[in-house]
This record gives structure tokens, C-alpha cells and sequence, in this order.
């Protein structure tokens, strides 16, 4: 009879691991620099002492490096390591029955002189096996140790010895490891560029950068701008479509079905006989303008973003060459794109079923192959879900495998199961819903959600107020103070966030009709010129703020916030804080634009590390004032005509050397 394939003495059993997606069919998400914190529930049957270790590796590496686990209690056990490359890491969970440590603990609960000298001997027998398993130079102190525990000296000098500390951690380096128990699944984790995590982009179209009423802006007129989006401490700079616009089907001012004669388009209509998406629009510029764009961005510490659209213009050169990746109407014309009721005539997009598809895949990637090439490291994908999955994962597990600096943003306001998808498949950030959560339970639920729930592995919300798509009603009737409302929630809940400019800096409020979240005049249609040196605008707050993010850790990671109480519903209190506690920072905002709020906000004393009945200082980091505040409950009062909010610096009270009290 032929045996089992499997080996029956493997009695410990490894389940629950986490962080795991799907049992292990997608990877978590880190940046470089962060520990990967896993646990376990790791146990075996009766009484034997068990061993628990985490084990990680780059991928494509042939040895793994072992961490071991810490027990928790109840059989959960935890362990980490620290990501410290780009690329792909895989890890996961081991365990095993160890008969030393059951023995030694076993000898130390025993009283009676016979039965201790027995378990002596046995003790003696596992190290010598484990003096086999040890090297040169440990095994000839191991052979000693187990003679220690068998010859003539008194039983108690014996048991002494067997209960060295220090003899037991020799005997640690060389466990019996021969039936091991390795968790089913191997998992992986991509590790990302910092800005993956933590990020302040500011998106604008090239074409509206010049300063020449009715002009077109060219890449060189958008170089002269990177001062000003540096001044306001943005690091990536987002451009909207750059190639050839379509003039088949061109839309006109508006969204209008037609065109005037001078009409620029609107840029997502990508491809004309100049070229498609390899090619520039001409009057932005050349490659040379491109690549010295990103050139001249680099030494301000800005990345310069692009869009990247997977859909043409009728006359984009695709359609002509390659009419089998297009869906075809009985009356012999392409299928435009459309979301009933709204139609899209100048946009053709592609078909993932075509026959085609394999070559149709091969040529999308060397879009973005093509603009690495360039310099550009970062990429905002436009309606990500209205493409197939598989090509998804696919694309991008390519280009992170060859270029693991690249950073992708999904354009994602779709359903959850969608978003989430998007984000498994490999998107390193994600639009959300932050946009139309205004009210203080939306936004405490919703934060809630994305920075404590599992989704937290594997996707990093980006938290926008406003797109050129999305000029939510909150903005359209809030005034200037909606305006500073949002950008500061955005900017704090979030390590990464965006705006769309110079439209929100000049608090741009008017929709296209009631009721639409669409800008009347909007910038997708038209070329519009901004007067940047407005007195009343936010560009000083903002680079106020960006400054702020800049300067305080616990301002650069999500998965720290936690929601305060204040005794107001117009009003909203969180913190965020580093792990050593140095860095503590307390955002109120005010969320009604039109009214002085005022309330009593409650800190958590002992977990700020904060002594009961002795004063701290908050200082305010936008206005630079400080505080002196007593015990748990405290008041705050918010004019939103003024700043709708404080950014609190908790700087704790310590006693000096000369015997005097400071804040740091």
C-alpha cells in the first residue's frame, strides 16, 4: 500500500495570517522604509511548546531571512520586517513543535529528585542532537553542556546548569526543524517610492500656463510656471492629456456639439494626423520642451505626472491601422462612447474582446514604455474601470517588474467592489469618494473606513476636493471658506491629496447649470487665463499647509488617524500622531462655511502621554499662536471667514536642567 504524500508528524498548524488579500492572490502595498507587521494564529496539538517565525525575501532572491514571531496570547502571534528596496517582497509564516523548550520548561515545574534526573538525561540526548545540527564552533560547547546535565555533580548543580539561560539561547540557534509546518500560501508585498504614500499634486493644463489673453501655453510657458506650483509646496505636477486632439466630432465651449473654428477640443480626445498617444500636441511644444520640463521640475523636487487615456479621436491614426480594435455599428461606423444619457462622439473607445487584443495590449504598454522613456515616473489613468481587469494587472505588474519607481493613480469614481478591484490589481492610489462626503458623519465614517478596515493593504486613497470633472455643490455655494474647509480636510485626513488649479486657489464656483457638477467654462473645452495675482487667493494657505505636511511625520501616513470627540456636529476633530509620540498633531475644523462654531474637544490624556493636572501647549501651525490647555476638555471657536480650522501642534511640558518648565 503506497503511503500518504503528505508527512503526518507536521503538527503544527499556521492560519489566519494577516495582512493577506485574498488568500494571497494579490499583494499588500508598502513604501520604502516601512515594516510589514504580520500576524498569525499558530498552535498544535497537546501541550508542546511551539516555535513561530516570519520569513522574507526580495523576490527572485534564493535565500529567505527569519524573524521570529512573538507570542500574544491565545495563539496569535506577531512578527515584522523592514521593506527596503523597490520591487516585490515575499513573505510568510512557519512553525514547529520544539521538543528542547518543552523539555526545559517541563524540567523546571518538577520537584522530585528521581524524576528530575530522568528528564536530565532525556535533556541531554536533544542537545546532542542539537550539537549534530550546530557548527564548529558552537557544537563542542553544546557536547559539553549536555555532559554538564549527566555526570557525577549533585542533582541541584545539575538542574542549574540544564536552566542556564544563556547555554538554552546556543541551543535556540539550531532548532529540530524536520517537521516544520510552512503556511499554505506564499505572500507578497509591492513595495512603492515614498510619494506612492505620501504626496501633494496639483493638476493644470499646459495649454492654459500662458499669460497672453486668447494664447495657447506651450510646455516652455508651463516650465516658467514651476515656481509658482514649488512656492505652494506641491511635488508632483499633473498634466491633463498632452498629444494631437482629434478635430472629428471636435467639442466645442461648454461641451457643445460643435466646434467654432478655433476651438481647442478637449485634450481627452487623443489623436489627430499629427500623431496619437506617442505623439505631442504642436503647439504645447516638442519632446525636447517635454523632456525639459521635467528636467527644469526635477530641481524645484517636482514629478511630473501625465494622463494616460486609453481611448482616440475618430481621426486618431489607430482607427485607420488598426480599425479591429474598435467596435463596429451595422451602419458600418465606430462605436462612440457613451454613459447613456451622456454621449461622447469624439471619443472612441477601445474593444477588450477584439480578436486583436493580444497586439492591442503590446502596443498600450509601449504607450507608457514610451513616456518612461521621457522621464515620467508617475501616471494618472483616466476611467480605469471602463477597461478590461486582466489587461490591468497585467500592464502594470510588467512596468513595475522593469521600472519599480513607477507610481499609478486610478481615476476610480466608480462602485466599491470596482475601486477596490482597481487597487488590488496594482494601482499604487485611488480617487474615492471624498469628494461628496461633507457632513461630519460621512467624512468620520468614511476615513473610518479607509484607514482601519482591511482595504488599508492595498489601497491608498488620494483625497481630491475637485477635479475639472467634479466641482462638488459644497464648493459651488460655500465662498472662499468651502474652499479653505475642504483643501485643509484634504490635505490632513490624507497623506496624499490633489487639487485641480488655479481653479480652487481662485475658489472657482460656478456650475454649468443648477444642479450639475460640471464648471461652466470649463478648461476641458477651452483655454482660460488666470489672474494668479489675485490678493484674495489660497496660494499662501496652501503653501502654508504643504509646508506643515512637510515638516510633521504623523502627518504623512494614514493608517494613524483617529477621530475626537467635540461636542458640536459642525464641527470635526482628529489626530494624528507618530509612533514614539514625538510628533502629535490635532486638526479642528469648522464644516459650516457661513457661521462661527465653537465646542469643546476631548483628548485622550494618558494616551498623548499627557500628565493629569499639568498644562500643555497647542500650537496652532497655521496662525502660529499658542495655547495653554488644561486637563481633557478644552474650548475652540472657529471663524470660517477667517481660518475655518486650527492645525494643533501638541508640544508636551518638560522640566529643564535649570529647573524651569518649556514645551517641545
Amino acid at each position: 500500500m503506497q503511503g500518504p504524500k503528505f508527512d503526518g508528524r507536521q503538527r503544527a498548524v499556521v492560519q489566519r495570517v494577516r495582512p493577506e488579500v485574498d488568500g494571497g492572490r494579490f499583494p499588500i502595498k508598502r513604501t520604502i522604509g516601512e515594516a510589514v507587521v504580520v500576524e498569525a494564529d499558530a498552535f498544535a496539538d497537546g501541550h508542546d511548546q511551539l516555535r513561530c517565525n516570519l520569513r522574507y525575501r526580495r523576490r527572485g532572491e534564493a535565500e529567505w531571512t527569519e524573524v521570529p514571531m512573538q507570542p500574544l496570547g491565545n495563539d496569535r502571534w506577531r512578527g515584522s520586517f523592514t521593506v527596503e528596496q523597490l520591487g516585490r517582497y515575499e513573505y510568510g509564516v512557519l512553525a514547529w513543535v520544539d521538543h528542547f523548550r518543552s523539555w526545559r520548561r517541563d524540567l523546571a515545574r518538577r520537584t522530585d529528585p528521581a524524576d528530575i534526573a530522568t528528564a536530565l538525561q532525556l535533556g541531554a540526548g536533544l542537545i546532542e542532537k542539537g550539537a549534530a545540527r550546530a557548527g564548529d564552533e558552537d557544537a563542542p560547547l553544546l557536547r559539553a553542556w549536555a555532559l554538564s546535565l549527566t555526570g557525577d555533580a549533585p542533582i541541584e548543580q545539575r538542574l542549574k546548569a540544564a536552566l542556564d539561560e544563556s547555554s538554552a539561547s546556543l541551543m535556540d540557534k539550531y532548532p529540530d526543524r524536520r517537521f516544520v509546518t510552512l503556511y499554505a500560501h506564499t505572500l507578497e508585498v509591492t513595495v512603492d517610492p515614498v510619494r506612492a504614500r505620501f504626496s501633494a499634486w496639483y493638476e493644470a493644463f499646459p495649454r492654459s500656463c500662458t499669460d497672453e489673453p486668447g494664447g495657447h501655453g506651450s510646455f516652455r510657458d508651463c516650465e516658467s510656471r514651476l515656481a509658482y506650483v514649488a512656492e505652494m509646496g506641491f511635488d508632483v505636477l499633473y498634466l491633463p492629456p498632452v498629444h494631437p486632439i482629434g478635430r472629428v466630432n471636435r467639442k466645442g465651449r461648454n461641451n457643445n456639439l460643435v466646434a467654432g473654428p478655433d476651438e481647442p477640443g478637449s485634450p481627452w480626445a487623443i489623436g489627430a494626423e499629427e500623431g496619437g498617444h506617442l505623439g505631442i500636441h504642436p503647439e504645447l511644444g516638442t519632446l525636447k520642451d517635454f523632456r525639459s520640463l521635467v528636467a527644469r521640475a526635477a530641481t524645484l523636487g517636482i514629478e511630473i505626472a501625465l494622463d494616460i487615456a486609453f481611448q482616440c479621436a475618430p481621426d486618431h491614426p489607430w482607427v485607420r491601422e488598426h480599425p479591429a480594435w474598435f467596435r463596429w455599428r451595422p451602419d458600418g461606423t465606430v462605436q462612440f462612447a457613451e454613459n447613456p444619457p451622456k454621449r461622447y462622439e469624439d471619443i472612441y473607445p477601445f474593444d477588450f474582446e477584439s480578436e486583436e487584443w493580444w497586439a492591442l495590449w503590446q502596443e498600450l504598454r509601449g504607450v507608457f514604455e514610451f513616456w518612461i522613456e521621457q522621464g515620467v515616473s508617475i501616471f494618472r489613468v483616466d476611467n480605469p474601470h471602463t477597461k478590461a481587469f486582466p489587461f490591468w494587472e497585467w500592464v502594470i505588474g510588467e512596468l513595475k517588474r522593469e521600472h519599480p519607481q513607477t507610481i499609478f493613480l486610478a481615476e476610480a469614481f466608480t462602485r466599491p467592489a470596482v475601486l477596490h478591484y482597481l487597487a488590488k490589481l496594482g494601482f499604487s492610489q485611488s480617487y474615492n469618494y471624498f469628494p461628496w462626503r461633507n457632513t461630519k458623519p460621512e467624512i468620520t465614517g468614511y476615513l473610518t473606513e479607509l484607514s482601519r478596515s482591511e482595504g488599508r493593504e492595498y489601497l491608498r486613497p488620494s483625497l481630491w476636493p475637485n477635479t475639472p470633472d467634479i466641482l462638488p455643490e459644497y464648493l459651488q455655494f460655500g465662498g472662499r471658506p468651502a474652499f479653505m474647509i475642504r483643501l485643509i480636510l484634504a490635505a490632513t485626513l490624507g497623506a496624499s491629496y490633489g487639487i485641480y488649479g488655479p481653479p480652487f486657489e481662485l475658489f472657482e464656483n460656478e456650475p454649468l447649470r443648477p444642479g450639475s457638477e460640471e464648471y461652466l467654462n470649463s478648461e476641458k473645452y477651452q483655454i482660460r487665463s488666470w489672474d494668479l495675482l489675485r490678493q484674495d487667493t489660497l496660494k499662501d494657505l496652501i503653501a502654508r499647509i504643504n509646508h506643515i505636511r512637510r515638516e510633521n511625520p504623523a502627518l504623512q501616513y494614514d493608517w494613524n488617524l483617529r477621530f475626537l470627540p467635540i461636542d458640536n456636529e459642525e464641527m470635526i476633530c482628529y489626530a494624528k500622531s507618530s509612533e514614539d509620540l514625538d510628533n502629535i498633531i490635532l486638526v479642528v475644523v469648522n464644516l459650516d462655511p457661513y457661521h462661527t462654531q465653537s465646542g469643546w474637544v476631548e483628548l485622550p490624556l494618558e494616551e498623548f502621554g499627557l500628565e493629569a493636572g499639568h498644562p500643555y501647549q497647542m500650537h496652532d501651525l497655521l496662525s502660529d499662536a499658542r495655547y495653554l490647555w488644561h486637563g481633557a476638555r478644552n474650548y475652540v471657536e472657529l471663524v470660517p471667514q477667517e481660518v475655518p480650522a486650527h492645525i494643533f501642534r501638541l508640544r508636551k511640558r518638560v522640566r529643564s536642567e535649570r529647573d524651569f518648565d518649556y514645551y517641545m
